[in-house]
């Protein structure tokens, strides 16, 4: 792979993994747009591998303090809310791996996933403004992390974004903005696993396939995934999603104009 689209494809999944913008979009689209072939499933592989690491680093205290207190205190606070995490992850984990397939092939056309760019930051706006904003992760019910997780099964559609498809059911259903930021950036880390272990067989079966574009993209995805949670975690605390609603129609808005143009030539 040219290493200036493994830094690119890397940026675009670091940064659209973990913002409220779809990285499946972007990994669609801005290939469609500079007529770039497809990465292969290899690559697709290593920008997973570098999100994962990066949710990883940035939260492997949580992690290791929500697993011990998951086992050992279980109905105390943070007990449940290993808890609520595990299962928030199924419903999204099912529907996903029984429609993969169709949104293969199905959720593939450029137009609609721009509309869905602009549907998901109508609704992300609507809720941000209107949503009570009052629960903390830590005082989330089972039934709103239930609802969450459920949400997810949404973002098997190019566009939509799990970030933001969770974010925007959390806010709905109550929660501040940096708990709707934080349990999504929890919520991520078995979901990106999973996703990375489904296409891990192909991996093993050609190791030589692991290149220097293999290894700059899954290193450029991991530190833009960082900056990215970093960011979102400081910048929600005062701040709203208006910036992020503003972006996904600009970049709707563009992927139709340039549809219309090369439909018309």
């Amino acid at each position: 792979m040219d290493m200036l689209q493994a830094v690119v494809l890397g940026l675009v999944q670091g940064l659209g993994e973990f913002l409220p913008i779809s990285s499946s979009a972007h990994l669609f689209l801005v290939p469609w747009l500079f007529n770039w072939t497809y990465s292969g499933l290899t690559f697709d592989i290593a920008l997973h591998v570098g999100t994962l690491i990066a949710v990883v680093i940035y939260f492997w205290k949580d992690w290791l303090r929500l697993l011990h207190h998951g086992f050992t205190k279980p109905k105390e606070r943070e007990g449940k809310l290993f808890w609520y995490l595990v299962l928030a992850t199924i419903p999204g984990a099912l529907i996903g791996f029984v429609l993969e397939d169709i949104a293969e092939t199905v959720f593939r056309d450029p137009v609609l996933i721009a509309c869905m760019l602009i549907l998901l930051g109508v609704i992300l706006y609507g809720v941000d403004r209107r949503g009570k904003k009052q629960i903390a992760v830590e005082h989330i019910s089972l039934k709103t992390s239930l609802l969450i997780g459920l949400s997810q099964a949404l973002a098997i559609i190019p566009g939509v974004s799990r970030s933001g498809v969770t974010m925007t059911a959390a806010l709905a259903l109550g929660m501040t903005r940096e708990g709707a930021a934080r349990f999504s950036f929890l919520l991520s880390a078995p979901i990106i696993l999973g996703a990375a272990l489904v296409k891990v067989p192909e991996l093993i079966a050609n190791p030589s396939l692991i290149d220097a574009g293999f290894l700059t993209g899954m290193a450029v995805a991991c530190v833009s995934g960082l900056a990215a949670i970093g960011f979102l975690l400081r910048y929600v605390q005062t701040g709203t999603f208006l910036p992020f609603v503003v972006y996904r129609f600009i970049a709707g808005a563009v992927v139709i104009g340039v549809a219309c143009f090369r439909y018309a030539a």
